[in-house]
């Protein structure tokens, strides 16, 4: 894990779940870590264990990630992790204004991300972005219009950033782990809603396991990953970064 010492890496949504595991594992890999979420209380308590930098930051805000770009220094690996499936509910129950607030967390969050930290990647010459991404990208699970739909637009701007950019140095890939025994599978399984909500909890892998996927992505074995989405879901993509197979 050499390629980590040093490196500037910014981390959104790092307050909990995958993004803390992530900080936990790129700092103890010597990385300068900046943690970015909404919720500073937890996020300066992470920070000051792991010896990181700790950004308050709403992705739905591009002058707040903007200033989170501006305020780390040169970015050489963005993950943009930030993402919410709150409130699942079938279409004719959603909620207009909740479904619309996943759009500005799942899509604009990560374009806002994006547009904060190319500019800077391409005067350099070098860079990686990892966005987090699902299986819902290219499935329809009921109770899931809003996080399917946003993880389709993820990864679309995976691929366009990637024609944008990879010929500048930068890479652009997403990372897409299948179900991680986090808040978020709790959530889930608590709406009953599709089968994803009936899998044992056993089911799920760690966010430690995801943390050390994106770990190996940031270095060479990323290389071949880029424009697409690195699945967790498969022995090759496990195997391919340490994990133990299916």
């Amino acid at each position: 894990m050499e390629h980590l010492a040093g490196k500037t890496v910014v981390i959104t949504g790092a307050s909990k779940g995958i993004g803390a595991a992530t900080a936990r594992v790129l700092a103890g890999r010597g990385a300068d870590v900046v943690v970015a979420a909404r919720d500073a209380e937890k996020l300066k308590a992470l920070a000051a264990d792991i010896g990181a930098r700790a950004i308050p930051c709403d992705v739905c805000d591009f002058d707040q990630v903007q200033a989170l770009m501006a305020e780390a220094g040169d970015v050489d690996i963005l993950i943009n992790n930030a993402g919410t499936i709150d409130p699942i509910a079938r279409l004719a129950d959603s909620d207009p204004a909740a479904w619309g607030q996943v759009v500005d967390v799942n899509v604009k969050g990560v374009y806002h991300g994006l547009r904060a930290a190319l500019p800077g990647m391409i005067a350099r010459g070098s860079g990686t972005v990892i966005n987090m991404s699902s299986g819902a990208a290219t499935s329809a699970l009921e109770g899931w219009s809003h996080y399917c739909a946003t993880k389709a637009a993820a990864l679309s701007l995976t691929r366009v950033a990637d024609k944008e950019v990879r010929d500048k140095g930068v890479r652009v890939m997403g990372l897409s782990p299948g179900t991680v025994a986090t808040d978020m599978q709790r959530d889930i399984a608590a709406s009953g809603i599709n089968p994803v909500s009936q899998l044992d909890w056993g089911a799920h892998i760690s966010a430690e396991w995801v943390a050390q996927a994106i770990a190996i992505l940031t270095g060479a074995v990323g290389d071949a990953w880029c424009g697409q989405d690195f699945s967790l879901k498969t022995d090759e993509g496990r195997v391919a970064v340490g994990l133990p197979p299916l």
